[in-house]
């Protein structure tokens, strides 16, 4: 007989394939219209779906209860995330694109993010009680690098083509997908002196020259010169074997599309393996694998690698909104709430606005202040600090140990890591997702409102200036035959965005667009729009919103009785 299967992975696959179609329906209008991106919304999903909410997506149900377990799910996610979509960041910047803008990536990459370093464990180190400076350069660390998947968001789009030169947009790119793989210096430096320094190096063997010399060789060696040579290698080598064999024909269009995916997923797998510095070689890896162009230009119009980009968009934030630690943001015993939300804010303003406001002339793709403003306050924070978080914490419990237990320093960094870079990542999602959208608004609005005024305003003025003589204020005036004639009076206001009637006459061309002079033309003797009778309503709108579609380049102009003869004669 049959039986219902309300197992976890049936319900996983309903509510992630439902959210994914409905949302899908109406995609276009929330991330064109309203520039809503589709993190934020997957977020909010997830904390809806949540053990908080509908109980329909339960990731420690998954794990098995175990904690360990779900740390190293969400790890491996991330990575998995990080990997593709660093390739791809990769892929998209044109031919040769680091060796021809390496030295505005050197500012950003060196001074840059040591300012980004420097400034958030300041004021980490400033809000989190009895905190040593150590220990809050291991937390700033996590959440130094940009993110590249929030990044693209901002980068992607109608707005973005608008707003954003095409320049700016791929600095953006490059250096978000960069300096994701540079997170590990900063964080293993004081990952090292806090093993070999603090706490008297209770559980180690070594002093602060140890650990000096293990974070050169470990970390910029085998990590970061290694990752780079091995992605390089591997990039390459995968461009060669494209090449060949579309040359030869042995490969066909689907695969052809999806083997810039299958050699992240290689670099991701044997990187881990080798332990090297897996998602700065993906990076590099994309770079040196469309370095002559030709991938890129071959799959320019061919919309797999965005499809992938969305679907894995999509999951990981909502399991971020499933998985954030929403309860212990308020009930925690390493920072209260009323100072995690001033250091969420504060970590959002002063991270990197400062560096790059700094910086911004040796840059020569940020061209004035306002684009400085935009790239210092759009550095999001998202997947790579969970990246960092998870691999710190891994790394904690299992090399600074003391008797055979996780030291207590250790124990305690472990918690101040988990609460402020989720709550961080939660600030930067909600705060940059909706930024565009209520910067937008509060933009228009006032313009709008001010400008319907001023039209009103000017409407009732024209009629008074134009009112016959002898009218009273009634709206009548006497008649030759001793009646009265009705004088029409324009209504209180307008509907924002519809042409001014025709029949107020010379009230109304005082104020409309007459060849796009707001002055009225000659010949216009009875005051009407003549766009009006044309059909050529556009002009004649009082507010234009951007998103809409745009007219034609110039209005459209009268003509007179004898141009109107001379062209017909010319066409005859």
């Amino acid at each position: 007989m049959p039986t219902l299967a309300v197992v976890s992975f049936n319900i996983v696959c309903a509510t992630l394939g439902a959210f994914i179609a409905l949302f899908g329906l109406i995609s276009f209008l929330f991330k064109e219209k309203f520039y809503l991106s589709e993190t934020l919304i997957s977020t909010i999903a997830g904390v809806i779906f949540s053990p908080h909410a509908a109980n329909l997506i339960r990731p420690l149900e998954y794990a098995l209860g175990s904690e360990e377990t779900l740390n190293t799910i969400t790890l491996d996610f991330s990575r998995l995330v990080l990997g593709i979509q660093l390739f791809i960041a990769g892929v998209q910047l044109p031919s040769k694109y680091l060796q021809l803008e390496w030295r505005s990536l050197a500012y950003l990459l060196g001074p840059g993010m040591i300012g980004m370093w420097l400034l958030s464990s300041f004021l980490i180190w400033a809000m989190v009680p009895n905190l040593t400076i150590l220990y809050a350069m291991a937390v700033g660390a996590c959440i130094t690098p940009t993110d590249p998947v929030l990044a693209n968001n901002i980068v992607k789009g109608k707005f973005a083509d608008k707003n954003i030169p095409r320049e700016l947009q791929r600095i953006i790119i490059a250096e978000s997908g960069a300096n994701d793989g540079l997170g590990y210096p900063f964080l293993f430096f004081a990952l090292y002196l806090i093993k070999f320094v603090l706490e008297g190096g209770r559980g180690s063997h070594g002093n602060a020259g140890t650990a000096i010399g293990m974070w050169m060789y470990e970390i910029w060696v085998y990590e970061i010169l290694l990752g780079i040579i091995y992605g390089a290698v591997v990039g390459w080598l995968a461009k060669e074997l494209l090449h060949w064999a579309e040359k030869n024909k042995y490969v066909d269009r689907e695969s052809f599309l999806v083997f810039a995916i299958a050699v992240a997923l290689f670099i991701v797998g044997t990187a881990g393996m080798i332990g090297t510095d897996d998602v700065l070689a993906c990076f590099i890896a994309g770079n040196t694998f469309t370095w002559d162009d030709w991938f890129r230009v071959e799959t320019e119009d061919d919309s797999l690698q965005p499809t992938i980009d969305m679907l894995l968009n999509v999951a990981f934030f909502i399991w971020i909104g499933a998985t954030a630690p929403w309860y212990e943001f308020a009930h925690n015993s390493v920072i209260p709430l009323y100072r995690l939300v001033p250091l969420g804010i504060m970590i959002l303003l002063f991270r990197r606005p400062p560096v790059v406001l700094l910086m911004h002339k040796r840059i020569h793709q940020i061209e004035h202040i306002r684009q400085a403003m935009f790239v210092g306050f759009f550095g999001p924070i998202g997947v790579s600090a969970l990246f960092y978080l998870y691999v710190t914490i891994d790394w904690l419990r299992k090399n600074i140990q003391y008797e055979g237990e996780e030291r207590d320093d250790a124990r305690r960094l472990e918690e101040i890591l988990r609460i402020v870079i989720w709550f961080s990542v939660v600030c930067s999602v909600f705060v940059h997702g909706l930024s565009i959208p209520l910067g937008k608004l509060g933009f228009y609005i006032p313009r709008t409102l001010s400008r319907a005024i001023s039209e009103m305003s000017e409407t009732n003025l024209d009629f008074e200036r134009n009112r016959p003589a002898g009218t009273d204020g009634t709206g009548t005036s006497g008649s030759p035959h001793g009646g009265t004639s009705r004088v029409p009076t324009p209504p209180r206001g307008w509907k924002i965005g519809t042409p001014i009637p025709a029949h107020l006459g010379d009230s109304a061309s005082a104020h409309s667009p007459k060849n796009g002079t707001g002055t009225p033309e000659e010949g216009n003797v009875t005051g009407r729009n003549p766009n009006l009778e044309t059909g050529n309503a556009f002009w004649n709108r009082s507010i234009r919103f951007p998103d809409e579609e745009s007219g034609p380049a110039t209005p459209p102009t009268e003509r007179t009785a004898g141009q109107e003869k001379h062209d017909v004669s010319e066409k005859v």
